[in-house]
């Protein structure tokens, strides 16, 4: 088992080392005009974050044996969706935080119309990844990847998620609510990273897909379960943001709704939901399991 833990380890450390390197290549350098700007986006993008949905990418494209440096640059496209999503969330007028990533947020390090910016721009940059890197051999795949990622990042996929979670505030909601809220705000973008993944490689036949769709839709949710549970009971330093504010926020969450013993106890259904979609894959699925399980044990 500790065989498999340190492979799975060495693995990761690997791919975030190598999308670091490609980040920092994408990402314009602090002295190109306007600095402050690109210092900006350098600053809420490099050097922090657990790089999930790009993980998710690598191991999905392992299933279509997708090049690595497509997998990588799709991943890539996904993170700069993920880090603008995080800079407009900290925003006052969204959920007001001041520490992301166990620093200063965007707005709180230089401005929030700096903070505004920087997501306007990151949000561009994946496009412009997506655009002018070669990553499927058919073009015509290349644009279904434009329109996953735009579709997950829009009003039906995450912004919409967070249009809801921003109505529900002070309310009381149930399981299928959240549920329907977290497929958009979190879910959505997760799931078009298995999807970006598949795409920069061979087509899979139609029930090998649907499996990993499955798969994507219930670690979606368990990513949000477990990020609920975390922030009522890690600490801020563990988190590396401020913990305890979906309570002091008056947010639905699957906590408030379900209680502690419960949320972990459906976070763990939905883990082994998970690990039955991939089953009939084999061992072609491995890191995506590994993924699976960390994203669900990762504090439990």
């Amino acid at each position: 088992m500790q065989t498999a833990v340190n492979d799975f380890q060495a693995w990761s450390r690997e791919r975030q080392t190598a999308l670091e390197l490609r980040l920092q290549e994408i990402l314009p350098s602090a002295e190109i005009a306007p600095g402050k700007l690109h210092d900006a986006m350098r600053y809420a993008v490099l050097g922090g974050g657990k790089r999930i949905r790009p993980l998710l990418a690598c191991a999905a494209g392992e299933l279509a044996d997708a090049p690595l440096e497509r997998t990588l640059l799709a991943g890539a496209a996904v993170e700069l969706i993920h880090a603008y999503s995080l800079v407009h969330d900290d925003l006052p007028c969204m959920d007001d935080d001041v520490l992301r990533r166990g620093k200063p947020t965007c707005h709180v390090e230089y401005d929030e119309p700096t903070a505004l910016l920087v997501g306007d721009a990151l949000q561009s940059l994946a496009f412009q990844v997506l655009a002018e890197h070669r990553l499927a051999d058919d073009p015509a795949r290349q644009i279904e990847m434009v329109r996953v990622l735009a579709a997950a990042a829009g009003s039906r996929g995450m912004a919409g998620g967070q249009a809801i979670d921003l109505d529900a505030v002070g309310k009381q909601l149930g399981a299928p609510e959240l549920e329907f809220m977290h497929i958009h705000k979190t879910g959505a973008v997760i799931r078009a990273a298995l999807r970006l993944g598949l795409l920069c490689g061979r087509t899979l036949d139609d029930g090998d897909d649907q499996r990993v769709d499955h798969f994507a839709k219930c670690i979606g949710l368990a990513f949000q379960v477990v990020d609920d549970v975390l922030d009522a009971e890690a600490s801020t330093a563990t988190l590396g943001k401020t913990a305890g504010k979906d309570a002091r926020s008056d947010k639905p969450t699957y906590v408030s709704a379900l209680g502690i013993p419960a949320a972990k106890s459906l976070a763990r259904e939905l883990r082994e939901e998970a690990a039955s979609a991939l089953r009939p894959l084999g061992g072609r699925a491995l890191r995506l399991g590994q993924l699976a399980d960390y994203i669900v044990m990762r504090e439990f």
